[in-house]
């Protein structure tokens, strides 16, 4: 029995899907889930330096031997999704959504503009909260993907039961990896900071809920931290513990180039902020990790790109890697560059059958999810 799951520890954006591709490509995993909804997206940069933006899929399709699902609690923006698939090159065959998962509609968008949640929350305007409010109600207009595969031929091939097909993988030994979204600290339930927070549970009982799987049955959980944490501009986005500006951060890592960040999404510009240590161990005793990921180390000095080992690292790494091993859980996973392969222990060169596909989500995805811009990534 192999079922990973993957978690952010903070607030989103800490490389949760870089370190899921990882995962996918070490343990040659077979099934690979993402959970969540468009309004955050997972970004990270292939073996040749292209950058790779994914709202609905899960980034384990750099396998070419993995099936990537949308579970039931998932919320699938059709016109995302349809890009992705078609921007990927994927068979549809390697693609299934639950019939369970809801489909978000241009009246979610809209309402949320109405509502002025971009203001009072910095949303992203995904439409996410609104599906998630007009499912808790049971209004007559919820659409699930069962219901919009009548109308849209493409779909239907896809519409499965993802609890079943996973349980049933599972039994016969294959490997699933679910993929998280966002982060513990915006959790609807657990963060203090409400309602500074997403439309739902962002830690791995909510994950795994969404898929229809027994807790029971996970083997592993990987908690992934930034060394730097971030939060979206404005105070409207909830606070951000001992914050920093991006240029003090850039002296400090003498990093030769900017290191501001913007959001997927929305495009705004990211708050950043010193290591909030409450944060972390709140979103290591919900979430009990098995191992954990600190993406980032290059912002504790340029030179940790160059390292080879862990012992090769500067000292203020090997620094907060120790002091989160505290936790004693054993940090497995370290970013220290942009590409899936700068990460330690180094992966070393991709196989040519399981290298991502050519085709790369660029500024084009913006005509249909109102993303255009690449975050640094590492």
């Amino acid at each position: 029995m192999s079922v990973w799951v993957v978690v952010g520890g903070q607030f989103g954006s800490e490389g949760k899907g870089k370190i899921s591709a990882i995962i996918t490509l070490q343990e040659r995993m077979d099934i690979c889930v993402r959970c969540g909804g468009p309004n955050s997206g997972h970004s990270f940069q292939s073996q040749n330096g292209e950058l790779i933006l994914l709202r609905q899929l899960p980034t384990g399709f750099v396998r070419p031997q993995a099936r990537l699902l949308i579970p039931a609690g998932g919320l699938v923006d059709l016109e995302v999704l349809r890009y992705e698939i078609d921007a990927l090159g994927l068979d549809l065959s390697r693609v299934g959504v639950d019939r369970n998962a809801m489909v978000i509609t241009m009246e979610d968008r809209k309402r949320e503009r109405e509502l002025g949640l971009d203001e009072r929350l910095s949303s992203t305007l995904c439409g996410v909260g609104s599906a998630v409010a007009r499912r808790a109600l049971r209004t007559n207009d919820v659409r699930l993907a069962s219901d919009a595969a009548l109308v849209t031929d493409w779909l239907s091939p896809l519409i499965v039961d993802v609890s079943a097909e996973i349980n049933s993988a599972v039994d016969a030994g294959k490997k699933i990896l679910i993929e998280g979204t966002q982060g513990s600290g915006l959790s609807l339930y657990h963060s203090p900071h409400y309602p500074k927070t997403t439309s739902r549970d962002t830690n791995v009982a909510g994950f795994v809920s969404e898929v229809g799987l027994s807790p029971r049955l996970i083997s592993e959980i990987v908690l992934v931290f930034r060394t730097f944490p971030i939060r979206v501009a404005g105070p409207q986005a909830g606070p951000l513990n001992d914050e920093i500006t991006w240029e003090h951060l850039q002296s400090e890592s003498n990093s030769p180039t900017p290191l501001h960040e913007h959001t997927n999404v929305t495009r705004k510009i990211r708050r950043v902020g010193r290591f909030d240590w409450e944060l972390a161990r709140k979103s290591v005793l919900i979430n009990r990790p098995t191992r954990l990921a600190l993406n980032f180390v290059d912002y504790l000095g340029f030179e940790n790109r160059y390292a080879s080992t862990r012992n090769e690292l500067n000292l203020r790494a090997k620094d907060l890697i120790l002091k989160l091993e505290d936790f004693n859980v054993p940090v497995s996973y370290i970013g220290i560059g942009p590409q899936l392969s700068q990460t330690l222990p180094l992966l070393g060169p991709i196989p040519a059958a399981e290298s991502p596909c050519q085709a790369i989500l660029t500024d084009s995805l913006s005509s249909v999810a109102n993303s255009a811009t690449f975050p640094r990534q590492s």
